[in-house]
């Protein structure tokens, strides 16, 4: 009987606990998904850029990419706003291969295709490691969530081969 009777209290003060303890739950969206296109010769793969969302690469044709996703939210909570896509480009390449040899950059161009804002250039520089120079297509896409960063790059000596695939990249993108 005493054995019942501390079995009973045990589970009422388990229960009024569990009432109490309970709260209206609020709903999350978490992740966040967008369309991107690449050429049939590239395929997806890991390792270029550990804050990527999306690597691709072909190693036959020696191109690579990746692109970098921050959602308005998560810049928000971070406590930087951009006002603009001119704003979010030039934070960005500002510090863009800052510290290379023979760095260039083009003159920006912008471009607003439907609600989404695009912004590209061309960027280079010497790699030591490789002896050669680098050329990038350094993209920036900005929807009503998001904020883009598309690098892809290959050897200058091959940017007139390739430029053309990687702004099909970049304007294939979509959330």
């Amino acid at each position: 009987m005493k054995t019942r009777l501390t079995l009973f209290i045990t589970c009422i003060l388990i229960l009024q606990a569990n009432l109490n303890a309970q709260s209206n739950l609020v709903p999350y969206k978490a992740g966040h998904v967008f369309d991107i296109s690449l050429p049939e010769y590239m395929s997806k793969t890991f390792g270029l850029n550990n804050s990527a969302t999306i690597q691709y690469k072909s190693v036959v044709k020696d191109v690579y990419g990746f692109v970098i996703l921050d959602t308005k939210e998560e810049l928000k909570l971070a406590e930087m706003t951009f006002v603009s896509i001119n704003d979010f480009y030039d934070n960005f390449i500002k510090d863009f291969l800052k510290d290379e040899k023979k760095r260039r950059i083009s003159r920006v161009v912008y471009q607003k295709i439907g609600d989404v804002n695009f912004a590209e250039s061309d960027a280079s520089y010497y790699d030591n490691e490789a002896k050669t120079e680098i050329y990038y297509l350094v993209g920036i896409v900005e929807t009503k969530n998001a904020f883009y960063k598309v690098l892809s790059w290959a050897a200058v000596e091959n940017k007139e081969k390739f430029k053309a695939d990687f702004q099909k990249i970049l304007y294939s993108i979509k959330d």
